[in-house]
């Protein structure tokens, strides 16, 4: 008698998986009917959103969208619950541009195009290198767009660099160190007395302007989009430069950057902003004109580079002894291990804490409304100020909330996507 197993000798056809296990249903499962806990959670979530949907829904279907005052959308309502949302249409051009003249709102338009395209080669690898030249020369130009003036003083301005770079040129056989320092020095003093009045001269000769506007005429998100794309573009570098100064061999250098990291971050922003609004003009020559803009942008600028130094002091606290090794084992001198070797991983590590200072920098430009400047908050205050829409709160308020949630949540999404890019690791 046989009494061997059966063995079977051909594959079964692959069956598909249970419905309660793949899909809507299998996802439903997983995540929000996983156990009571979750069911209870979810049940209590459930109600909670669609307790606010039923009462907010008809705030925002019911809304307003032309009227010219507040009275009037409440006439049109007569009654039922509504938002005015013809605040927002019939303010709209102040909330972005502020009191600019509308006849030149193609200027601001124009910068912030030509900005995205200064910022396609920083932020996307596959963009031509050589626009990056376009994205040094944005700075001016962008300048010459919103400010207007003569086109001479951007084309000076160029030149101070390249005097700089002839002094550190000639001084680099003597000192490496000296040449930078007296370059500086140089690209400074030509900024500040020989720019302004050369650039006079040459107008006078050759006559290239357009329509100057002052400062006080800038406002709404446009404000906030210099002060913040500024900040941001500024503070980056400058904070690679402090947190390496802060771990610097050289005793001077790592105290000063100590220094200057410890007493910002242990000031406010708006201390800061009030002294450049009411101090910084005492320290200057009698008669110097220093633009409220420019002064704010330096401030923040500063306060947003001692965290940016923090942040990356982190990244290269967080890289292994063995990459500093490898870096002197390759012959490498200290600024190309730095440039080749070490800051690349420490700015990957640090990628998150850069985009939060970021996000939180372009979120604290609305502190600019305490020294006078029209942020869109303050144009928002000016705005309800007004006989015709005294008295409307929720709907400017959340069209600038919104504006300022696409912004920010723009820039998390692209960190995720870099983070995502750079990663080497195979987990």
């Amino acid at each position: 008698m046989d009494n061997s197993s059966f063995v079977r000798k051909e594959m079964l056809a692959p069956r598909p998986a249970p419905v309660s296990e793949t899909g809507a249903i299998g996802w439903m499962r997983q995540k929000l009917f996983s156990g009571p806990l979750n069911i209870f959670l979810t049940v209590v979530s459930l109600a909670i959103i669609f307790w606010v949907v039923t009462h907010t829904a008809p705030w925002f279907i019911n809304g307003v969208w032309k009227a010219s005052s507040l009275a009037e959308c409440r006439e049109i309502l007569n009654g039922a619950t509504g938002a005015c949302w013809a605040v927002i249409t019939e303010r709209w051009h102040q909330l972005i541009f502020g009191f600019y003249p509308p006849e030149l709102y193609w200027r601001p338009i124009l910068a912030f195009v030509l900005m995205l395209v200064a910022l396609a080669p920083v932020l996307y690898p596959s963009v031509p290198r050589g626009m990056i030249w376009f994205s040094l020369l944005y700075p001016l130009i962008g300048f010459w767009l919103l400010w207007g003036g003569t086109l001479w003083l951007p084309v000076v301005v160029l030149l101070g660099p390249v005097v700089g770079y002839v002094v550190y040129r000639v001084l680099r056989g003597y000192s490496s160190a000296l040449g930078m320092i007296l370059g500086a020095v140089v690209i400074l003093a030509f900024w500040l007395w020989l720019a302004g009045p050369l650039s006079q001269d040459l107008q006078r000769m050759i006559p290239m302007a357009i329509r100057e506007v002052p400062s006080r005429d800038f406002g709404g998100f446009m404000l906030s989009i210099i002060i913040g794309v500024t900040g941001i573009a500024l503070s980056l570098p400058l904070g690679i430069v402090l947190a390496l100064g802060r771990k610097s061999d050289m005793f001077l250098i790592r105290i000063l950057s100590v220094g200057f990291i410890e007493f910002v971050r242990g000031v406010p922003l708006i201390a800061l902003l009030f002294t450049a609004s009411l101090l910084l003009n005492y320290f200057l020559p009698p008669g110097t004109n220093f633009d409220i803009i420019l002064r704010v942008i330096i401030m923040v600028t500063l306060f947003a580079a001692a965290y940016m130094a923090e942040v990356v002091r982190g990244g290269l606290a967080a890289l292994p002894r063995g990459q500093y090794e490898a870096a002197d084992a390759l012959g490498l001198d200290y600024w190309r291990a730095q440039r080749l070797v070490i800051m690349p991983q420490a700015l990957k590590i640090s990628i998150p804490g850069i985009v939060n200072t970021f996000i939180g920098l372009f979120k604290d430009t609305t502190l600019v409304v305490f020294i006078g400047l029209l942020d869109p908050i303050g144009l928002s205050n000016s705005i309800r100020a007004n006989a015709a829409w005294n008295g409307i709160y929720w709907e400017l308020f959340i069209f600038i909330g919104l504006c300022f949630f696409i912004i920010c949540f723009g820039m998390s999404r692209y960190s995720l996507w870099l983070e995502r890019k750079l990663k080497t690791d195979h987990r």
